[in-house]
């Protein structure tokens, strides 16, 4: 462009115009510059230019006017950025918005209109939604061009996602490259118009997750939003509006390879992060392979299984848990005219739509027929989002991409043969007599079994077992299987010395094979254990309500005159201090496991806190307490010593202190006082052991009043934080997230617990980069000779009677 033509008005209104601007507006008699800001009508948004993180370069962006600091939700000049401060924003004469470097006298950004006529009255405003928009005139009768039609990492309500099919314009969020640059990333989110269109999160051109496909609906979202997806003529497009003005929610592309949708929240003055995709290995794009179905929550520990019809590529792998090789057709047969029908999987996301074709028009039973013509066609479903609804898809060749969404999938038929639908047939589609005769036989004998367990636990009552008496509602009311004793000592050959996995508080620990040769883990309660009959109901009463991929799940218990076992699923790779506090072990431990098992434990701990249907503080959270799976996720175990809580309830005293020495916080171990917060420093202590591969409790450096908390505060006060990570952790490693987890740990060990983040607060900074919080000198409590450091003076400590677990190597 000709730099006097297109310039002199800007120029010209740099001289009068170099005050911070209270209108929403951008004419061509004015111009922005850099420390000039646009506020938008009500004051939600304002425009202006902005240096990110350390980066001294220039950008010109939309951010939250009402929120600190600068959340940006929308930069001009992502990939061309302004080296100083000359920046200024105009409208030139051809009515386009142009942003120049006026040092260097060139244009680094612009609306890229092609008009040719001149007009004097095109003005910018930007809008209250976060839309900065070209009018044709004053009257803002036509909209020239809109900043929402050229979206960067943020998706706003009222934003549309999608393509126009006329003028070919595709809009795109696409995240930035780091918390300093914000230009264009390799990870974008777009609608995929291939098949049956359908949105894509993409990294490097690769699928890394895709939501189920839905079309012509409209559903709210936690009575924050509603979403509308529309497929015509004109356009393919995702729509939202927000219910609510004041709140500020909003969807952003992170470079690490997530969507995250998160709310702002006023009390908190911070993001609350809602939603993150993909987040469990099943969200993540073929993780099962072709013909694989993907169960989050399966029973076993393969969350991989085939379609039906279909038997794993690789066996060998299959039973690894790698199910990226997929499945094949089993017994090679045709499923072609030859006898062939559709087995229904219920409650899915239905496969990849890029190959499926789809007729709006046609009813299910019009598109079983249609399939089952077509010897091509291997699967097909409905095409609306609710069951029932109209229309139909089609797949053809290998099915991609299918998972289970308990309670919120849909149905899909899949093609098999004449053998396989028979097999199905036998299983058992039953007629309705023959469920009603079937469900009458069921409840007849569910009542006869209840009535002889409760005459049998009379019967144990009257005998006087105060075991009995404790524990019989429990069991009933929570529906936990009782074991026959018979049945546990086969299971363990009478508790053989070789089936002893460990020792606990609790008692021993045993290995044990069932009947029908499930794997086990038996925690017996020793006699002469100091846990008795309250820990023993309080882990049954606790853990049977509670589901979660990062809890142990529990499968029954025993009572048998005095003795009481707890039956758990076992976990081959026992827990995790097994790992961490041994040497050839932890050398095969790099950072990124050792930071999935460090995130695994908070969402479960925050689950406990926060989203299980109780609150509960386990109290006696340490690395033995967590025991890792064949794939070294980490389940949280032991809840002999946890305490819920009621809904609004913050703190609790006790007179009875247990735990474990090196974990327990200052304002337990000295007052009895336990909440959430005792749980964060227990994880902070988790944490730090984890990154150092060194105990808390038998840390020693120079001085013997030194332990694990003390030495990693000193190292992070210095600035040396590389010489905390343990020596041993297979390089590389991301010194970055590894500092910043170290910085984590610290605040979550901070001697008041006040001071201390939530659980739900750790989670958030374990999942973004946003700035954190510099700790307070943290408690270092005991270390190993007795000595005490750095304790609030306390009083009547004294008082409590402390039952407390000593950590010694092994």
């Amino acid at each position: 462009m000709n730099w006097p033509s297109n310039l002199l008005n800007l120029i010209i209104s740099s001289v009068l115009y170099r005050v911070c601007i209270s209108t929403d507006l951008i004419t061509r008699e004015s111009s922005i510059g850099d420390g000039d800001v646009l506020i938008s009508s009500g004051g939600d948004f304002a425009l202006g230019f902005f240096s990110p993180g350390n980066s001294s370069h220039s950008y010109l962006g939309i951010w939250y006017n009402k929120i600190p600091g600068k959340t940006v939700v929308w930069v001009a000049n992502r990939d061309n950025p302004v080296k100083d401060t000359s920046g200024r924003l105009g409208i030139d004469n051809l009515r386009n918005l142009i942003l120049y470097d006026t040092k260097r006298r060139i244009s680094v950004w612009g609306s890229n209109l092609s008009l040719s006529s001149v007009a004097s009255d095109c003005v910018a405003q930007l809008w209250d939604s976060g839309n900065l928009v070209l009018f044709q005139d004053s009257k803002k009768s036509s909209v020239l061009w809109q900043s929402f039609d050229h979206p960067t990492d943020t998706c706003l309500p009222s934003m549309k996602l999608g393509l126009n099919r006329t003028s070919g314009l595709n809009r795109i969020l696409k995240s930035g490259k780091s918390q300093d640059d914000p230009g264009t990333g390799t990870v974008y989110y777009m609608i995929n118009p291939s098949g049956f269109p359908h949105l894509t999160l993409y990294k490097n051109q690769i699928p890394l997750w895709q939501p189920s496909p839905y079309i012509g609906v409209r559903w709210n979202w936690i009575s924050l939003f509603n979403l509308s997806f529309t497929i015509d003529a004109d356009e393919i497009v995702l729509a939202s509006n927000v219910f609510n003005s004041s709140i500020f929610v909003r969807v952003v592309i992170q470079e690490s390879g997530s969507k995250q949708l998160s709310m702002w929240v006023e009390n908190k003055s911070e993001w609350v992060n809602y939603f993150t995709k993909p987040e469990d290995p099943c969200d993540f794009y073929g993780h099962c392979g072709v013909n694989g179905n993907c169960h989050s929550d399966s029973a076993d520990q393969n969350e991989c299984k085939c379609l039906p019809g279909f038997t794993p590529k690789s066996p060998n792998n299959w039973s690894l848990r790698d199910g990226s090789g997929g499945c094949i057709r089993k017994n090679q047969m045709s499923v072609c005219r030859n006898g062939e029908g559709f087995v229904k999987v219920a409650d899915v996301k239905v496969p990849d739509t890029s190959v499926a074709s789809f007729d709006m028009n046609m009813t299910l039973r019009e598109c079983k027929s249609e399939c089952l013509r077509n010897c091509s066609c291997t699967a097909y479903a409905d095409a609306g989002f609710t069951r029932g609804g109209s229309g139909c898809l089609m797949w053809y060749g290998n099915l991609m991409d299918t998972r289970v969404i308990s309670g919120g999938g849909r149905d899909l038929y899949v093609r098999v043969d004449a053998l396989v639908l028979a097999e199905f047939q036998k299983k058992g589609f039953l007629s309705r007599r023959k469920v009603l005769a079937t469900l009458i036989v069921l409840v007849s004998a569910a009542a006869i079994i209840f009535l002889a367990v409760s005459i049998v636990l009379v019967k144990k009552k009257r005998k006087g077992s105060e075991v009995g008496k404790e524990l019989d509602g429990t069991t009933k009311d929570q529906e936990l299987p009782l074991f026959d004793i018979t049945t546990i000592k086969a299971a363990t050959d009478d508790f053989a010395s070789t089936n002893k996995l460990g020792q606990g508080g609790f008692g021993p620990v045993y290995k044990g094979r069932l009947a029908s040769g499930q794997e086990v883990a038996v925690k017996r309660l020793s006699k002469s254990s100091g846990q008795g009959s309250q820990e023993f109901k309080n882990e049954v009463m606790l853990i049977a309500k509670l589901q979660h991929r990062n809890l142990v799940k529990l499968l029954g218990c025993c009572i048998s005159q005095d003795e009481r076992m707890l039956i758990y699923e076992y976990l081959p790779n026992k827990s995790l201090d097994c790992f961490i506090f041994n040497e050839a072990k932890r050398t095969n431990l790099g950072w990124n496991q050792r930071f999935k098992i460090i995130l695994g434990i908070a969402r479960g701990v925050l689950y406990l806190h926060q989203d299980s249907r109780l609150k509960i503080i386990h109290r006696d959270l340490k690395a033995s307490n967590v025991l890792l799976d064949v794939a070294l996720h980490p389940k949280i175990s032991d809840f002999g010593m946890a305490k819920m809580f009621g809904e609004d309830q913050i703190q609790a005293s006790t007179n009875r202190v247990v735990g474990t020495y090196g974990y327990m916080s200052p304002e337990y171990a000295m007052q009895g006082l336990y909440s959430i917060k005792s749980d964060v420093f227990s994880f902070g202590v988790i944490l730090l052991e984890i990154i150092s591969g060194k105990r808390n409790t038998d840390f020693y450096n120079d001085s013997a009043s030194l332990n694990l908390i003390a030495h990693v505060w000193n190292l992070w006060k210095e600035g040396k934080s590389s010489d905390i990570v343990d020596s041993l952790m297979t390089q590389p490693y991301n010194y970055h997230q590894v500092s910043r987890s170290i910085q984590i740990g610290l605040l979550c060990v901070q001697e008041h617990a006040a001071d201390r983040p939530t659980m739900m607060d750790i989670v958030l900074m374990l999942g973004n980069e946003a700035a954190l919080a510099s700790p307070n000198k943290p408690a270092f409590i005991l270390n190993g000779s007795g000595n005490v450091l750095n304790l609030p003076s306390t009083a009547g400590a004294s008082a409590n009677e402390v039952t407390i677990t000593e950590l010694n190597g092994r």
